[in-house]
């Protein structure tokens, strides 16, 4: 397993080309993955989520959908909120289930809760700023650490999310609060539409990640 730093300003310095002539495989991977990301490509995939609030804590399995401007995400899992969608859209999101809004509490004081989840670590991924990489070949996967440049390590919030490196398909995303992990993802079946270039009709492209 290595590890790997990368910041952000080395990676605007790559893709504008102005960069040093030479990268490592694991930041490769990661600058290809995060331009596939920030092609804002609408996309579905089923979720669990783990939320931790320290003496709570919450399970909830969903399925969930992007549509390049809107998060929707229905709950299949407990028995008890099953069919309740959630919908995350301009930094907002609440519940709703026959036209009830319900609220859930938020893990920090920005807001985040078990329904933002999805969307912050899907940012994440378009645009967080990297503070380090871990290849893991015998896995096959690329691990991707983000945070802010400001804050100490294990203090702030902090997003890790694990990329599957044949597919690229985001199979695991952690959020952290001051080095307490508070949410936990897993996805599976991440599907995202691709254009059919001969045909010209949009078709879907399973990603696999479980």
């Amino acid at each position: 397993m290595r590890r790997l730093m990368l910041c952000v300003p080395m990676m605007i310095l790559l893709l504008a080309g102005c960069g040093p002539a030479e990268t490592s495989e694991g930041e490769e991977l990661a600058l290809q993955i995060r331009g596939e990301y920030l092609e804002e490509t609408p996309w579905t995939a089923t979720a669990a989520i783990t939320a931790d609030y320290g003496q709570r804590v919450y399970q909830y399995e969903l399925a969930a959908a992007w549509d390049g401007a809107e998060t929707t995400l229905t709950l299949t899992a407990p028995d008890t909120v099953a069919g309740m969608t959630a919908r995350a859209a301009g930094g907002e999101s609440f519940l709703e289930y026959d036209g009830t809004v319900l609220e859930t509490g938020p893990l920090n004081g920005d807001g985040l809760t078990p329904v933002s989840a999805i969307p912050v670590l899907l940012e994440a991924a378009r645009s967080g700023y990297i503070t380090g990489i871990t290849h893991d070949e015998e896995a096959g996967t690329l691990r991707v650490d983000c945070g802010d440049p400001e804050e100490k390590p294990g203090t702030g919030t902090e997003v890790s999310l694990w990329f599957d490196v044949d597919s690229h398909a985001l199979v695991r995303g952690e959020i952290s609060l001051d080095g307490f992990r508070v949410i936990q993802c897993e996805f599976t079946d991440f599907t995202k539409e691709s254009r059919d270039t001969h045909g010209g009709e949009e078709a879907l492209e399973d990603l696999g990640g479980g």
